[in-house]
């Protein structure tokens, strides 16, 4: 591919909305302080029967699983060989690259012995048995990857020629890696749930939950990839990619209907049903994130809605939304400690979480005016020409 083919947008880095995200992610730096001082239980409400919370729920299970537009862009771009979506590669990899390695921040600050975190490092103190154990190990090397994957934007902006030409020349082997590394990771977070047993709700807890966060973690893929797409367009005053994203919405369309096919008729299968019926917060979620997923496949499936870019951000975050509850459903509203046992998040909590997803839109912004990360916009007429070239 041509090194012009992307370019840095240029323009004011310090605006208002970057400025308020600046102090979001201030206020989760002293409430981070706090934490590493006194201990998790100066700032979170956790506890033995809850010993993760939002930090892991959504930080880690749900942010990673938005950071798998990399994963989706690998899979359509390398794997099954469709250059057309060449443009929305290198922005699905950068968001992955901040999304994990958010993520993988979200786990350290959740240790409770954060500062033996680097143990995972060392395989003599291994439990090769353990599941967390295969999705620590693939998603730090899975960062890695993702690093390698990005950096050739980075030599692009810096005019480094010859290092770039080196890496496109073991460009292949990270590829293969960036699909295997998160398909495995994403299911094993599905495995930690199979072993949580009765304390998930039947709504949630199946043998197949392996299957169901790999599937969530594609589609809440495509999901970003799509409306990081449309808003940069509006955000940035740049043509939509509806030809690039319609033909994409059309797969992920039919692999969300699969998904919530296989999904409810397993619920009906373990005769979990009747619970989607009793009163309180699970059914309430169960509803939720069913009409979320329902609202997907009602905007994405008609062909002519794939062309309108409201539909298309609309459907992509239906889509978003219904991923997220259901990550949400069973690593925290599905699950039950036991009598006694309750959590919600504290203000401190909920104020990192904000913190974390505000340093990921700041890193977005600052990238892509910085980095060859947004295609070069082509005029109409070229774009027309060039629609059906394949990519180099």
């Amino acid at each position: 591919m041509a090194t012009n083919e992307h370019a840095p947008l240029g323009g004011k880095l310090v605006t208002g909305p970057f400025l308020v995200l600046f102090v979001v992610f201030f206020a989760a730096v002293i409430v981070l302080t706090q934490r590493f001082a006194f201990g998790l239980g100066s700032v979170t409400h956790l506890s033995d029967g809850y010993p993760w919370g939002i930090w892991i729920a959504i930080d880690l299970i749900i942010g990673t699983a938005l950071g798998c537009g990399g994963l989706v862009m690998a899979l359509m771009v390398y794997i099954i060989n469709k250059g057309e979506y060449h443009p929305l590669a290198r922005a699905g990899l950068m968001t992955s690259l901040f999304g994990y390695t958010l993520g993988a921040f979200a786990v350290l600050i959740d240790l409770g012995r954060y500062w033996q975190g680097h143990n995972i490092l060392l395989p003599w103190l291994w439990n090769p048995n353990s599941v967390l154990l295969e999705t620590a190990l693939c998603i730090f090397a899975y960062i890695i990857v993702l690093m390698v994957e990005f950096s050739p934007a980075a030599f692009e902006r810096l005019g480094m020629k010859e290092a770039r030409r080196k890496v496109h020349r073991v460009m292949f082997v990270f590829t293969g890696l960036g699909v295997l590394l998160p398909l495995m990771h994403q299911s094993s977070m599905g495995t930690v749930a199979v072993l949580l047993g009765h304390q998930i709700s039947g709504l949630w807890q199946s043998q197949l939950l392996t299957l169901h966060f790999l599937v969530t973690a594609l589609t809440m893929g495509f999901a970003v990839v799509a409306a990081e797409s449309v808003l940069s367009s509006v955000a940035f005053r740049r043509p939509f990619e509806t030809r690039i994203l319609s033909r994409l919405a059309g797969i992920m369309a039919w692999v969300m209907l699969g998904f919530m096919v296989i999904r409810y008729l397993d619920v009906i299968r373990v005769g979990a049903l009747p619970l989607a019926f009793e009163p309180g917060v699970q059914a309430l979620a169960f509803w939720f994130e069913f009409s979320f997923g329902l609202f997907a496949v009602l905007f994405l499936l008609p062909k002519g809605n794939r062309t309108n870019p409201r539909f298309l951000f609309l459907g992509g975050m239906m889509m978003l939304f219904s991923g997220f509850l259901y990550r949400l459903n069973v690593y925290l509203i599905g699950y039950d400690a036991g009598p006694g046992w309750t959590y919600f998040p504290s203000f401190g909590e909920i104020l990192v979480t904000m913190g974390i997803f505000a340093l990921h839109i700041m890193l977005y912004l600052m990238c892509v005016k910085l980095l060859p990360v947004l295609h070069t916009v082509r005029s109409e007429r070229r774009q027309r020409a060039g629609a059906g070239a394949p990519a180099e």
